[in-house]
Formats: C-alpha cells, structure tokens, sequence
C-alpha cells in the first residue's frame, strides 16, 4: 500500500508533468478538450478532470502556446478545437530536453 507522502508526491508530478503532456498530444493533431483528457487516460495512464484541463488549456492559450479554433459538428454543439503555436512548439521542446536531463540524473 503507498504511504500518504507518495501518494501527494504522485499527485504533485502528475500535474507538474500535465503541461508537457498536453503539448506532446496536441502537436500531433488538433484536438478538442475531452478528447484530451481521453487520450491522457489512454497514453498517459492520467486520470485528468474536466475542471482540471479546461484552465490549464485557457492558461496555456494565454501564454501564447495554444490557439484554438470552433468545430461545427454535424449533430450537437460546436466543438473547440486547439492547436499549438509556435511558441508551443518551442516550449514543448524545452520541456522534452529538460524532462530527459531530470530522467538521466535520476536513473
């Protein structure tokens, strides 16, 4: 069984690493915010809310990372899509070297 101290720390590194994630998914395809959250479930093994992704990806678009962009859907609501920036793709990389540096040191 984890001890509470790993269990918080868990928590702390998924949502430290959340961000990173985002990117690494949306700049392979625009995506909408659901989808998201399905596709970090499914790769990721992330277990992410609604009210969890929706400000992050508002953060991220007022940071200039993500843009986004509405969808018509043949049945329902408009969908928003979003979609990285260059800067995104800039930070992603940054994100990706400084990941792989902590990953080495660790190991």
């Amino acid at each position: 069984m984890k001890s509470e101290y790993i269990k918080n720390w868990e928590t702390q590194f998924k949502k430290g690493v959340l961000p990173l994630f985002v990117l690494s998914l949306i700049v392979t395809k625009e995506m909408y915010g659901y989808e998201l959250i399905l596709e970090l479930k499914s790769q990721y093994d992330l277990d992410v809310t609604e009210s969890t992704m929706y400000p992050l990806l508002i953060r991220m678009m007022k940071e200039g990372l993500l843009e986004h962009k509405w969808v018509e859907q043949q049945s329902g609501i408009p969908r928003k899509y979003y979609s990285i920036k260059e800067e995104g793709r800039s930070v992603l990389e940054e994100m990706r070297v400084m990941f792989q540096n902590i990953n080495l040191k660790v190991n």
